[in-house]
């Protein structure tokens, strides 16, 4: 009941409208029912070409991003607060053109490592801007997904229970929990609390290895992933997620620290990621089943 989806840095590295097509007909290819389109740079994205080729493909959308340091929201800047809440708004008005109804990632904060601990007052601000682009998505029906990411990428939400933490202050029914395996393997102690911790109000869920390479090959605990999702009835989207320097952007690749290529081959990648997915989910409701006949 799921809907599967993949990363569009699976297939390519920007957003022409050759680089636009080859991803969505590419992720339709590959089996996969949403993919997911960074939108760090708003103005890079043609709306209307975006929306067509999604709507002749037969393809569902998400949208995500992260802020950069000269847009933290969870700045004590008003200047550089007032610039990430102007980019979340240019991400949003791509989200809602192009028909996606969840726009997640790092909204709360830069995308990088921080030298200090967040203050309170940058905590306020990164609230403050959040509650009113949660207001402005919810008239069209838009989820807001805080991305839980690990201590070199945010000081501010690196477990499931701070994020609902923030959720709670940001008081928006539509803002929920986005949880990945690439970071939880840093920061959780497992993989079944944080997916029970976050239950009802997790709402969105990356699927990565722990090298960013084929899911399977590297640490990451899959199949107690995939049972805590089961225990919960969770029937949000599954996104698969990998990076390698042979397909990602020049900025990003930087920011992620993407030194080696792990993959060349990126329907090879997609297609055995699907059927991992798949088989993990069959695998895990089949075992809730028979524990609770």
């Amino acid at each position: 009941m799921n809907q599967i989806g993949v990363h569009a840095l699976v297939w390519v590295g920007g957003w022409s409208e050759a680089e636009c097509r080859r991803a969505i007909e590419s992720s339709k290819a590959a089996g996969f029912d949403l993919i997911e389109i960074p939108v760090l740079d708003p103005s890079t994205i043609d709306i209307d070409m975006t929306r067509q080729v999604l709507q002749s493909v037969g393809l569902q959308a998400g949208c995500s991003l992260g802020l950069s340091f000269d847009t933290d929201i969870s700045s004590v800047d008003p200047a550089i607060v007032a610039a990430g809440d102007r980019l979340l708004h240019q991400a949003l008005e791509v989200a809602r053109g192009i028909g996606a109804n969840y726009l997640g990632g790092i909204l709360y904060s830069a995308l990088g490592k921080y030298s200090q601990m967040p203050t309170r007052e940058g905590r306020a601000n990164c609230v403050n801007v959040l509650r009113g682009l949660a207001r402005e998505a919810a008239a069209d029906g838009i989820t807001l997904g805080l991305e839980t990411v690990n201590r070199y990428e945010s000081n501010l939400l690196n477990t499931a229970e701070q994020t609902i933490e923030m959720i709670d202050a940001i008081g928006e029914d539509n803002v929920v929990v986005h949880l990945d395996t690439y970071h939880m393997n840093i920061e959780e102690s497992g993989f079944r609390t944080p997916v029970l911790t976050a239950g009802d109000r997790l709402g969105y869920v990356h699927v990565g290895e722990s090298h960013r390479g084929y899911l399977g090959t590297g640490t990451i605990d899959f199949p107690t992933l995939f049972d805590a999702l089961a225990e919960i009835n969770y029937q949000g989207t599954i996104t698969f997620e990998s990076f390698s320097s042979a397909v990602v952007s020049p900025n990003l690749s930087t920011t992620l620290a993407i030194w080696r290529n792990l993959w060349s081959d990126g329907m090879h990648l997609a297609r055995h990621a699907r059927q991992f997915i798949d088989q993990g989910l069959r695998t895990a409701s089949r075992s809730l089943a028979e524990a609770n006949p």
